[in-house]
């Protein structure tokens, strides 16, 4: 019987080496070709899923843009000028992000990127931290149109040394940044730590009035008590998978619909997950 399974198992693995020989003998002509080989080779065992889901992942990363992925102004923490030194550092502390663009009196003036790791040597200062302390740490900004493609991001990432980069519309202005780690995570899925966990958990109010930003992580039974909605918990367990079930697809940025008196709008999506949404609540409605 163990020679019988021994044998049934090569004749798997010569079947897989025939077809993978034959595939690049052909030359496969697109990258659906190549995933499709891949597949076949999860269902052979010969590599897990988490390694296929990093390799479609780096085939898929060429064809993502900068606007795909960006974080839009609505949930960037920035550094204003004229704001006091104290609610500069308070907005670093709370926010527990390590890089700021810094902007001028125009919020579209971008005067650099403050790294929260600078100010570490004024801990040593004797008396305050003041704002001319907090302008000489000022790094230069990296801008990107928002057409770029992730992959060509990510080579001048590596090359040029830097982590952050603020995203410009057809104008001029600036409609998000990327970050180093958002791009990694369309290859090896999400990056999760201390902050993002809690992130994921939390409901924020927006700029804009009534609107809130809502993680597509957010359990319906959480969206529910938040907003004192009604949503049907028994059948998903987030706010994404309704919002994907009502789209009938994987929405995109920007992509909007209304359903149970709610406006929802895509704010942050890469194709394969929904990750931010603004949420319109009722005028009727009050959210604790």
């Amino acid at each position: 019987m163990s020679d019988d399974r021994s044998s049934l198992s090569n004749d798997q693995h010569k079947s897989w080496f025939e077809r993978l020989t034959q595939a690049f003998n052909d030359e496969p002509r697109s990258r659906g070709d190549i995933v499709k080989l891949l597949e076949a080779a999860v269902k052979s065992d010969i590599i897990d899923r988490d390694a296929f889901t990093i390799v479609e992942g780096a085939l898929e990363v060429s064809e993502v843009q900068a606007r795909d992925i960006m974080i839009p102004p609505s949930q960037m923490v920035i550094i204003k000028s004229e704001d006091d030194p104290k609610t500069s550092l308070r907005k670093i502390i709370d926010s527990s992000h390590s890089r700021f663009p810094v902007v001028g009196e125009d919020s579209d003036e971008i005067l650099g990127v403050l790294l929260a790791k600078d100010l570490l040597p004024f801990l040593f200062k004797e008396g305050q931290v003041t704002l001319e302390d907090i302008m000489t740490c000022l790094r230069p900004a990296n801008f990107i149109p928002e057409s770029k493609r992730l992959n060509v991001l990510l080579n001048d990432f590596r090359t040029k040394r830097y982590h952050m980069a603020l995203v410009l519309d057809e104008y001029g202005s600036v409609s998000g940044l990327v970050t180093i780690e958002d791009v990694l995570e369309q290859i090896v899925g999400e990056i999760e730590d201390e902050t993002d966990k809690l992130d994921d958990e939390t409901i924020q109010v927006t700029t804009e009035p009534g609107v809130y930003s809502v993680p597509a992580l957010c359990s319906v039974e959480d969206f529910n008590e938040f907003f004192k909605a009604d949503l049907n918990e028994e059948e998903f367990d987030t706010i994404g998978g309704v919002l994907v079930q009502q789209f009938g697809h994987v929405p995109a940025r920007d992509e909007e619909l209304t359903f149970s008196h709610f406006h929802f709008r895509i704010v942050k999506s890469d194709g394969r997950r929904i990750k931010t949404i603004h949420v319109t609540k009722p005028t009727s409605q009050t959210a604790e």
